[in-house]
């Protein structure tokens, strides 16, 4: 008790002999500075009240998107759909870091370290224990092979280039890892033996934090949500998707060529989007970690509620996020990709996709926000959820409930599926060639809002 009463005195002698600098005043605890910094590519929508849902007759009867006021919270949007370029880039890290996991795994197998030659040089970074960090090295001899995954949380080695060239491979080993990353030679044809897709598979960890906030008799790890998606998009769609058509340079072309780089990607199922926007926080993540500054929130799928209101683009109760109630501009011409005059699908100069930033942006700065490609939401579709959803940041996402709502209308769809309130869905598991995605961001605070700019305007 001695001890105690000792070391409480000691503890509260040294905290009175640092609190000089505050001279005794609250002032609060101060953290790294930190600066708004928007994410490349995106906008800002400033937050505010909207009239959701359909403000003209429902004339196909849906009745699924009863006119209702909601409000949402300031976010960050991409200006454009998701690109083949920019899907690719998520591709290649996948390829990448697979292929860097197989060798480090088969050096530490075969016992090859860093300071040897040949795959050696592909060794987890912890392979020299010598050379980690005092954390490190904690992590390394209390954690170590206690997963599930006996490897994992062991680093690889990222500063070593790969070798592409077969003629450039530096032993056998690392010939046995990048034979195991192609289709077997029996199944190439044209002198192509190309990468085996089945092997890009992304794995990433979640916390329901819904479910965690109304259930406190588990534990936290209950609701930590493990997934493995198999990433590559799914080409075969612009075959299956449409009976006795010739769509095959499409299959063969369109995601991989440069040709398409600046169109959006498609064959890609919720699934496979909501997991391009957990290495998307990754990635970031990771390179701000290393420049010791403060992480950002997750890019994430936007809600039906902040999808619909960046459509409008500011614009109360429009059809389309031109305004309306047309299709076409005071020109005569279209005012975004869709199938119009009856199925005239080249009649506004696009048989397929256009390039992400084609036609004109909506007041927020956003690109085909109609037609182009439908684009996947967070939300699953029931028809009566607008009857029960919050009237602040309504999101409504049953994990039971695999249909999923796409938004926005394609170029394969006619002009009602183009307006800012029609809602659709696919299933949660499926690719088509005409959904797409774009991701979205919190904005960091609350001091943005539509009703301030509003306000300067007046």
């Amino acid at each position: 008790m001695k001890k105690f009463i000792a070391l409480t005195a000691i503890i509260a002698f040294l905290a009175s002999c640092n609190s000089g600098g505050d001279r005794g005043e609250l002032i609060g605890a101060k953290g790294k500075n930190w600066h708004p910094e928007k994410p490349y590519g995106m906008t800002l929508i400033p937050g505010g009240s909207f009239i959701m849902g359909k403000s003209d007759d429902d004339f196909v009867a849906v009745n699924d998107a009863p006119t209702k006021t909601v409000t949402v919270r300031s976010f960050y949007m991409d200006e454009t759909e998701i690109t083949n370029s920019e899907y690719r880039q998520f591709v290649n890290w996948v390829k990448d870091s697979t292929i860097r996991l197989k060798l480090a795994v088969l050096a530490d197998e075969v016992g090859a370290t860093p300071g040897d030659e040949g795959i050696g040089d592909f060794a987890f970074v912890d392979q020299e224990n010598e050379e980690m960090s005092a954390w490190d090295q904690y992590n390394y001899d209390n954690y170590y092979g206690m997963g599930e995954d006996f490897y994992a949380g062991r680093k690889i080695n990222r500063d070593i280039d790969l070798h592409d060239d077969a003629q450039d491979y530096p032993d056998e080993y690392y010939s046995e890892v990048m034979d195991s990353m192609y289709i077997p030679a029996e199944e190439a044809y044209n002198g192509q033996r190309t990468i085996d897709v089945t092997k890009l598979n992304f794995q990433y960890t979640y916390m329901d934090i819904g479910s965690a906030a109304r259930d406190k008799t588990k534990r936290r790890k209950d609701f930590l949500i493990k997934e493995e998606v198999n990433i590559y998009p799914d080409t075969t769609v612009w075959i299956k998707d449409f009976n006795y058509s010739y769509n095959e340079p499409m299959h063969n072309d369109y995601f991989w060529h440069e040709a398409y780089g600046d169109y959006p990607v498609v064959g890609i199922s919720w699934k496979q989007a909501k997991a391009f926007c957990a290495w998307r926080t990754l990635h970031k993540n990771s390179y701000l970690k290393s420049k010791k500054r403060q992480h950002i929130n997750s890019f994430r799928l936007p809600s039906e509620a902040e999808w619909e209101y960046a459509a409008r683009g500011g614009l109360e109760s429009a059809t389309f996020p031109w305004g309306g109630p047309y299709a076409k501009n005071d020109r005569g011409c279209f005012n975004a990709n869709f199938k119009p005059l009856r199925g005239d699908y080249a009649a506004d100069q696009a048989l397929y996709t256009v390039e992400a930033d084609a036609y004109e942006p909506n007041d927020y700065n956003l690109y085909n926000m109609a037609g182009n490609v439908s684009e996947w939401v967070e939300g699953s579709y029931a028809p009566s959820s607008y009857e029960y959803t919050s009237s602040m940041n309504p999101s409504v996402n049953d994990k039971e409930n695999m249909r999923k709502v796409v938004r926005g209308g394609s170029w394969k769809d006619v002009a009602y599926f183009l307006q800012v309130s029609t809602r659709d869905y696919e299933y949660a598991d499926s690719a088509r060639s005409y959904i797409g995605f774009r991701t979205v961001q919190d904005y960091m605070g609350t001091d943005v809002t539509l009703n301030d700019k509003l306000g300067d305007a007046r």
